[in-house]
Parts: structure tokens; C-alpha cells; sequence
């Protein structure tokens, strides 16, 4: 299986432009290496409009029309799919925060089972109500900044702001769990180590390295599905992320063949089919696959943006996107996922007593943790 990588509206780690406030990445699969088999394909479609690529934002809808349909019939005739992934910056900012500061491992007054099983997530939409666009700028501010001491001093005004909306909470519950982390964290700065080390630990936690992460995931599980192997993938170049890319993709090689649960109820980390390739990083107007990927995310990012598509380019968007996959980082899609922990049934009898006791245990432990700020 060959990959074809591009993204847009990058912005790196400025998550607050309101002209890009998503990341997308596009991600182009194939049986064949399309560098290849999709070059005579381009060429005919450049000759019929005249220009050396099809660079998609160049051409807009009117011209890119003029060749969608023979796009979409190749599209389909060779099983070529489009995979959409979104990063929403905003809610990445209030994610990232989360992730650090209720990490249970880290933070005395969270306890296990609020972090490592899907009650992580009731508690993640109560804490981001708590936040406005003006707090999220400043928790992405703080966890970006490299000096400590200013991290440090920076989570703890932040911890201080959000303490003065705890009220805003309507049930005591949340307001007592959120409360005692907040406490717990403003006290104990150094131990959150909310800010980052250097540059590169900053590019890590990026939403270009999140969102990567799940290209990569995907490329796995297709060629899993698909019992294939993943030849090739092939990265449009950027300097600024592309080191830290091919970072990541060395880790995940790495950890080929590892599978792990991240907690009862929670999703499993598979790596095992983790593509064995390094990406290989070329600029655009050095592969077809990338010219093809081009064209297919600024046709998505439109659909996704409601603006205006012949139905020439729909009809071959669906074409792309029919076997394809999505997800996306970000709040909505997160509840969306698991709305259903709103309507489990009432447990039909008690919980078995050493669970019970276990629980008993982590509470005691995260009362005494507070108590002791």
C-alpha cells in the first residue's frame, strides 16, 4: 500500500488565527504507487488546462471541475481512498491542558479511575466549560513556554481563573473533583511541569504532530484491513514539522507490534501493524501522489467548510472518500464518540467488594491530597 500525505491550514503552534482555526491532513491510499500509475492521468489533465500542476487553489472550483470527473472515475477504477483528519486548535488547546494537568499519574488530587477509564471524559467537558477564548489563549501560552518558572507562575493564575468559575458547575460532584485538582496543581507547579522543555518538545504537542499521529494510526489499520503492507509514505515537505514528523513515525516503527489497554473501557493502543517505512518528504511538484492528495483536501476542506462545489467535484470527492475514513481532535467529536456514557443502565446489583474497597481507597487518597495543599 502507498500513503500520500499534505495538510492545511497550518498555523503551527499559533492556535488562535480565526482564518485557520482547523488543522486538516489528507491522506491519500492506493494499491498501486501512484507516483506512477496516476502520472499519465495528471498529465492529461494539466495539458487540457494548460498549467505545469494542479495546484487546487490556484484553479478554484471552475477549472478543477473541468477534470474532476475523469479524477473520480480513476479514483474508483483503482480503489484510490481519501482519509480526512481535523484538528480543532482550540479545543486541542483545552485538551492538552487537561492531559496534563488531571493526569492522575502526576496530580495527587485526580484519581485513577477519573483519568484511566472513560470517566476521563465526563470530566474533560466539565472542565472545558470552564473555559473561554481568552483562558484557552492563556493555558496554550503557558504550555508552550519554555522557561519553567514563568510555566509554572502561568498555571497557577490559570488554575486561579478557573477556581473562580467552578461555581458555574451544576453539580457538586464535579465542582468538588475539579476543585481539589485545581488546588492540588496551583500548589504544586513544578511537579505538573506544565510548560515545555525546548523547541522540540513544543513541536510535539503541536497540532501537526497530533493530527500526523493519526495518519499514521490510519495507514496502519488500512493495510491491516486490507492485509497489505505499507510500501511507501510519501509527505508533502515543510521544514518546520517535517524533522519532527519523521521523529514520531521513528517512534511508532519502534513500537511495531505492541498492544496495550489504556484502562477498562477505554480504547486499545495497537501498534501493531505500525507501517515499517520512514516517510519520505518531497516537495509537491516532485510526486503525483501529492498532486492528487492537493486536489482531494481542498475539495474536502470546502465541503467541510460549507462553501460552494460543482456537483463535478462532489461527485468526485465521493468517489475518493467512499472507502475512506475520519476523525478528528476536538471536543464535539469526542463527545460524539461517547455520548452514550450519558444512558448507561443503573448496575443491577452492587459492585464486588474489592473493587468497592479499591474505590473507597482512591478517594481517600485524593481527599488527603487535598487537604494537604
Amino acid at each position: 500500500m502507498y500513503c500520500y500525505v499534505d495538510e492545511s491550514g497550518n498555523t503551527g503552534n499559533t492556535l488562535f488565527d480565526p482564518a485557520q482555526p482547523i488543522l486538516y491532513y489528507g491522506l491519500i491510499t492506493s494499491k498501486t504507487n501512484l507516483d506512477v500509475s496516476a502520472e499519465p492521468l495528471l498529465r492529461a489533465a494539466r495539458a487540457k488546462l494548460g498549467v505545469e500542476r494542479l495546484h487546487a487553489n490556484e484553479l478554484g472550483v471552475g477549472r478543477l471541475s473541468e477534470v474532476a470527473l475523469s479524477l473520480g472515475r480513476f479514483a474508483l477504477k483503482r480503489d484510490v481512498r481519501f482519509s480526512l483528519y481535523k484538528v480543532v486548535k482550540r479545543d486541542h488547546a483545552i485538551i492538552s491542558f487537561f492531559d496534563q494537568v488531571f493526569d492522575s499519574g502526576v496530580n495527587e488530587a485526580v484519581r485513577w479511575d477519573h483519568y484511566w477509564t472513560p470517566l476521563r471524559y465526563p470530566l474533560l467537558f466539565k472542565v472545558a466549560y470552564l473555559f473561554d477564548e481568552e483562558t484557552a489563549k492563556a493555558a496554550w501560552a503557558a504550555r508552550v513556554e519554555r522557561n519553567p518558572a514563568r510555566a509554572a507562575k502561568a498555571l497557577q493564575k490559570l488554575c486561579a481563573t478557573l477556581q473562580d468559575r467552578i461555581h458555574r458547575l451544576p453539580d457538586a460532584r464535579s465542582r468538588d473533583l475539579i476543585s481539589g485538582a485545581l488546588k492540588w496543581a496551583a500548589a504544586n507547579p513544578f511537579d505538573i511541569s506544565y510548560g515545555v522543555g525546548n523547541k522540540d518538545s513544543a513541536l510535539q504537542i503541536s497540532p501537526n504532530l497530533v493530527g500526523f499521529q493519526q495518519v499514521l494510526q490510519s495507514a496502519a489499520a488500512q493495510a491491516q484491513k486490507q492485509s497489505r503492507q505499507v510500501r511507501q509514505i510519501v509527505v508533502d515537505r515543510q521544514t518546520q514539522f517535517n524533522r519532527a514528523q519523521g521523529e514520531l513515525a521513528d517512534i511508532y516503527r519502534a513500537m511495531r507490534g505492541h498492544k496495550q489497554s489504556m484502562g477498562p473501557g477505554m480504547p486499545e493502543l495497537d501498534m501493531t501493524n505500525m507501517p515499517e517505512v520512514p516517510p519520505d518528504f518531497r516537495p509537491g511538484d516532485q510526486s503525483a501522489g501529492l498532486e492528487l492528495v492537493d486536489v482531494v483536501l481542498w475539495v474536502a476542506k470546502r465541503w467541510q467548510e460549507d462553501k460552494p462545489l460543482s456537483p463535478g467535484l462532489g461527485e468526485m470527492f465521493n468517489a475518493f472518500a467512499k472507502r475512506g475514513g475520519t476523525d478528528e481532535v476536538s471536543l464535539s467529536g469526542l463527545e460524539h464518540r461517547w455520548s452514550f456514557l450519558a444512558n448507561l443502565p443503573v448496575p443491577d446489583g452492587p459492585l464486588p467488594d474489592d473493587l468497592t474497597k479499591q474505590i473507597a481507597r482512591w478517594e481517600d487518597a485524593r481527599i488527603q491530597a487535598v487537604k494537604d495543599c
